[in-house]
């Protein structure tokens, strides 16, 4: 029984699951919407509002904070042109919203192994 354990394992182990993760959450801050399974959707969702929300809040501090907070996204996402686009485009958008970047629709399911598709995306605002 897996009560009180938490999280996503996909059936992967720590590092496929952590690059895996990264992949996604890069795919999703550069295209801005991905189509997969909804347990991957749910996977990622949680580290982009993360990553969103520290590039949002970085924006009203000092440079010291701005260029740690660009280093924690750096770490997390491992791809400078993402981090960019990140802190540049993405952080600015949602100045004024407190949450709540992403959204989740239903596809489906996929014809091959009937997995529930989602489409993920960044909210417009």
């Amino acid at each position: 029984m897996r009560h009180q354990v938490a999280g996503y394992r996909l059936g992967r182990d720590k590092d496929q699951r952590d690059s895996l993760r990264r992949t996604m959450i890069q795919q999703l801050f550069d295209h801005e919407r991905i189509q997969t399974t909804r347990a991957k959707a749910m996977f990622i969702r949680g580290e982009a509002e993360e990553l969103i929300t520290l590039a949002r809040r970085s924006m009203k501090g000092s440079d010291a904070e701005k260029v740690h907070a660009r280093r924690q996204a750096a770490a997390r996402i491992g791809n400078a042109v993402i981090v960019k686009k990140l802190f540049d485009e993405i952080g600015p958008r949602y100045e004024s919203r407190n949450g709540g970047y992403t959204r989740i629709y239903k596809l489906g399911p996929r014809l091959g192994d009937s997995a529930e598709m989602v489409q993920i995306e960044l909210v417009e605002e």
